[in-house]
């Protein structure tokens, strides 16, 4: 015999809610000044608490109705081929969002009236519990009915040698061929803990390891300290011990700056499932930048990408508002990538509200922008229904 799962209307809540508010501010009413302290604080307690209910059952009913939205995605998320090879250009999204709620990138969904197979978040090598696999997210995620994007940054500095013997000593000598140190198995014990925990979580989800590994300014993995060729060994040393563990419900996903060369940090097609690049319009806002289009960011690099013939990726993806017009930027790209860029059916939006990679703190998020929401939601209207997603 099924039994039917019963769900408490919104309404209950409400009326709960405030039966007990009326109850705490009669009783409070009735008392003395002299005790006023005290209850005030109770009331308050009460009120927050109350609030709390309230709040978590409307996300909880969000998320339901994000769940039957996607369900159009539940036939293929289980299956890693079907999900790197999707005929559908897949939407996703990052910003500041908390581990326990998700409420921010259901918001921006709203905006756009489409909702996102992939939700992306951002973890570093280390031995804090923060930097272990992210299982709570990931498992949250995919019962939102998404699947997780994992950017994996190898920040050694952050292990001790009383656990990790191999390694130097000396912290800043430590990033002075790190990428030699992962290939030769120093942080192996680190990995392999990722790769079991990659295994139980069981479902796909994209892993970018070690991005913009050709960027001599901004990470320590970069060329300023390492060989292209140790990448290459330590991507391939990194892959193996997942395989070794069992985990292949990862999807790897190969991540270069468009900006330098990366030919010879391709780790090969057997390694690669997805490449994934940003395009990011920092316009005037820094002094190294101008106003550049989707066209002139990308173009270039696509047609060198496209003899890997794999699946690309737009794994950062936004424009700032500083030096053009960002709505006709979006409108550009969206109207572009169809036809002059068919590889590419995942879109991954940077959507962080104070984002500190410059000397500045910068703003990419543009759900407060009704043109630049319209703008898209446009485009995406002149997009074949067989690359749309079914709720665009």
């Amino acid at each position: 015999m099924t039994t039917k799962s019963f769900k408490i209307p919104r309404i209950i809540y409400v009326i709960i809610a405030l039966s007990l508010a009326f109850l705490l501010f009669y009783l409070f009413s009735l008392i003395s000044k002299g005790t006023e302290g005290p209850l005030k604080s109770l009331f308050s307690s009460a009120e927050n608490a109350i609030e709390s209910v309230e709040e978590n059952a409307i996300i909880k009913q969000r998320e339901n109705r994000r769940i039957d939205k996607l369900a159009w995605f539940d036939s293929i998320r289980n299956n890693k081929e079907k999900v790197i090879l999707s005929k559908r250009i897949l939407f996703g999204a990052s910003d500041n969002t908390q581990v326990d709620s998700y409420e921010s990138i259901i918001n921006l969904e709203d905006s756009l009236g489409i909702t996102f197979p992939i939700i992306h978040i951002y973890k570093a090598w280390g031995e804090k519990q923060e930097q272990e696999f992210p299982m709570i997210e990931s498992q949250t995620i995919y019962r939102l009915g998404s699947i997780p994007m994992i950017t994996w940054e190898p920040w050694v500095g952050a292990f001790t040698v009383e656990n990790f013997p191999k390694i130097k000593p000396d912290v800043v000598k430590r990033d002075k061929g790190s990428l030699a140190s992962i290939a030769k198995g120093d942080y192996d014990t680190y990995i392999t803990e990722w790769a079991k925990k990659a295994k139980e979580f069981g479902h796909p989800f994209y892993l970018r390891f070690g991005h913009e590994m050709n960027d001599p300014y901004h990470y320590p993995w970069g060329p300023q300290n390492n060989f292209k060729v140790d990448y290459v060994n330590a991507w391939r040393h990194v892959y193996e011990i997942f395989k070794t563990n069992g985990a292949y419900n990862v999807i790897w996903v190969w991540n270069p700056h468009l900006s330098y060369e990366f030919d010879n940090f391709y780790p090969g097609n057997a390694y690669v499932d997805v490449i994934s690049f940003g395009v990011l319009n920092f316009g005037t806002s820094v002094s190294w930048s101008k106003w550049w289009t989707f066209e002139e960011l990308l173009s270039n690099s696509y047609t060198i990408l496209e003899k890997y013939n794999k699946p690309m990726m737009i794994s950062e993806f936004g424009s700032l508002m500083v030096g053009g017009d960002r709505n006709k930027w979006f409108k550009d790209a969206f109207n572009k990538i169809p036809n002059e860029f068919p590889k590419i059916n995942s879109i991954v939006f940077f959507h962080y509200s104070n984002e500190k990679s410059t000397d500045k703190s910068l703003d990419w998020q543009f759900i407060d922008d009704p043109e630049v929401i319209e703008g898209m939601i446009t485009s995406w209207a002149k997009w074949d229904r067989n690359i749309k997603q079914p709720d665009m």
